[in-house]
């Protein structure tokens, strides 16, 4: 079963046109969003599909979207550090998603999930997210340690994040506090209904290794039960070094494919492939880069890397 978004109506009552504006920062969030706000409006993009989302430079319209907002609505400066300084001037709110209370985060070190992790900034009194933005990140390069960003890839998390967006939107858009709370809920049932399907299609591959480009699937992995053999960058903002490509030949042994992924240069996965005599797989695609933006865009992603997944490795 593929996944769909529903067509049927959030409510009975058609929703009020919210006059709000929200901003969201990369695709899979803003596919979130807008299955959330549904007909009540459409929120922007910042970074393009396609984008590099740890080093962007905001253009000047970009820029005053950013202070025009009523909500933006990001992961953290974990994923899109230069959004940091954008934030400190704010005039509206910022929800970020990587710091919400009961995330399923996992820390790139320790390698596994913290169910329940107690994360900086929460809520208060009213179920309101309030963030501290001075997390000195400014500048970094995606390091590999610490918390992993690509928290998107468990649909737990996704599923958290409906709840908590369509609250965030009703505190400043009271009016149709309704249609966000049915259209989340509609959201979290079509989630749950694809976590499903993709539990039952990657089940027949999941005593079979693979190599992936970057370290960006731990999510998807851990919680699928898929065994990835190792990565051949250690981040997605920095070249492996001779070292990291002796080590990923030694780990693609046992591997059945390697994957290049998306908007990364393909000729590593395909030399460690000849090199190790492993199947090249397709590309991946984490964050959705060659997919439409919108609100089937987050069904679509989830559903791509199981896909390719299965394709290759059966």
């Amino acid at each position: 079963m593929r996944y769909t978004i529903s067509l049927l109506l959030a409510t009975l009552a058609t929703p009020a046109l919210a006059d709000v504006k929200v901003v969201t920062d990369i695709s899979p969030v803003h596919s979130l969003v807008a299955q959330v706000m549904g007909d009540t409006g459409t929120p922007d993009l910042i970074l393009p599909p396609g984008s590099d989302p740890h080093n962007f430079q905001l253009k000047p319209s970009q820029a005053g979207a950013l202070q025009n907002a009523d909500l933006v609505i990001w992961l953290g400066p974990e994923m899109t550090p230069w959004l940091t300084s954008a934030l400190g001037a704010l005039n509206g709110n910022a929800l970020e998603l990587l710091h919400v209370d009961g995330l399923q985060a996992r820390q790139y070190a320790e390698g596994h999930d913290h169910e329940g992790h107690d994360h900086a900034g929460g809520e208060d009194d009213h179920g309101h997210a309030h963030h501290d933005h001075d997390h000195g990140h400014e500048g970094h390069d995606h390091s590999h340690d610490g918390l992993d960003p690509h928290a998107w890839l468990d649909p737990e998390n996704a599923t958290l994040w409906l709840d908590v967006i369509a609250r965030e939107l009703s505190q400043i858009d009271p009016g149709n506090a309704a249609a966000y709370a049915a259209n989340a809920a509609t959201a979290k049932d079509d989630i749950q209904q694809l976590d499903a399907d993709l539990t039952a299609q990657l089940a027949s591959v999941k005593d079979k290794p693979f190599v992936v480009f970057h370290d960006a699937y731990g999510y998807y992995a851990d919680h699928y039960g898929l065994t990835v053999a190792g990565a051949i960058s250690a981040g997605d903002a920095s070249s492996p070094s001779a070292r990291r490509l002796t080590e990923i030949r030694a780990e693609a042994g046992p591997a059945t494919c390697i994957f290049p992924e998306v908007q990364h240069d393909p000729k590593l996965a395909e030399q460690m492939a000849q090199d190790a005599g492993v199947k090249l797989g397709p590309e991946l695609d984490p964050e959705g880069s060659k997919l439409s933006p919108g609100p089937r865009l987050y069904g679509e992603l989830m559903q791509g890397l199981a896909d390719t997944l299965t394709d290759c490795l059966n």
